[in-house]
């Protein structure tokens, strides 16, 4: 799969961060740009899961195992898991020189508020700019796009509430394990937070085992490529149009 874009590989997946389903988005990933996984150096960051007593201490121990299974060296599992040490100098440079930096599950709150206006989100912005691949997975697919929604408001039966995330792609909203909230997101449901989103957002539901990767960025009045990566689908949603849904494999511009 080629790409043509000045910026990295953006990957965003609704669930199987640094599990075997995600092989071969990984693998793309740290390809992209370095050429070869074992020259790769990758930096980890559970800052969703900053909140939990031991969250921080699972998914650095699962992600450092699963790039080193895949041949990487060098896997730097950070701490970053608040906004005190998003600005903590020696945080900081463990993300310097990364060819990826992972964001994986949690909360997509603590993420955007752990990274907002903090060196480490500045430094990883730049990085992506130029060239270095960017994933998040649920929680941190969730804080990359232009709003969030409180999916546990939505399930008490509280109407939409929409909060500004990082913006790293300003119109999309990002719905990870979509396949499991059909199961309880009806019709008049989905109806109601469609027709309370930010105008000119692009709602995207990403299945379970399901990434949906940048390969082009926009160019003019193009939009952006993107490839759908692993077993499931992805479903997007706007104003006055039926939804949309595509394969996994399937290239869609965005």
């Amino acid at each position: 799969m080629e790409q043509f874009t000045e910026a990295g590989i953006l990957a965003l997946l609704g669930s199987g961060e640094y599990l075997d389903v995600m092989n071969e988005v990984d693998t793309y990933l740290l390809e992209a740009r370095s050429g070869a996984v074992k020259e790769s150096r990758v930096a980890l960051l559970p800052t969703a899961s900053g909140l939990e007593a031991n969250g921080p201490n699972y998914w650095n121990g699962l992600g450092s195992s699963h790039f080193r299974r895949l041949g990487v060296k060098e896997v730097r599992a950070t701490r970053i898991l608040d906004h005190q040490s998003a600005n903590d100098p020696e945080q900081v440079a463990l993300l310097e020189g990364s060819n990826l930096t992972y964001f994986s599950g949690g909360d997509p709150q603590h993420v955007i508020e752990s990274m907002r206006d903090s060196e480490a989100w500045r430094r990883i912005e730049a990085a992506y700019r130029g060239g270095m691949s960017l994933a998040g997975c649920s929680a941190g697919a969730m804080a990359m796009g232009g709003f969030t929604l409180a999916i546990r408001d939505i399930r008490a039966g509280q109407e939409p509430r929409w909060s500004r995330a990082l913006g790293l792609v300003p119109h999309i909203v990002v719905f990870p394990h979509f396949d499991r909230m059909l199961h309880w997101m009806g019709e008049e449901l989905q109806k109601r937070i469609i027709a309370s989103a930010p105008e000119g957002c692009v709602l995207v539901g990403i299945d379970e085992n399901t990434a949906l990767v940048r390969t082009y960025e926009p160019r003019g009045d193009r939009p952006a490529t993107w490839r759908i990566m692993g077993q499931q689908s992805v479903t997007l949603f706007t104003a006055d149009v039926d939804p949309r849904v595509f394969q996994a494999g399937a290239e869609i511009e965005l």
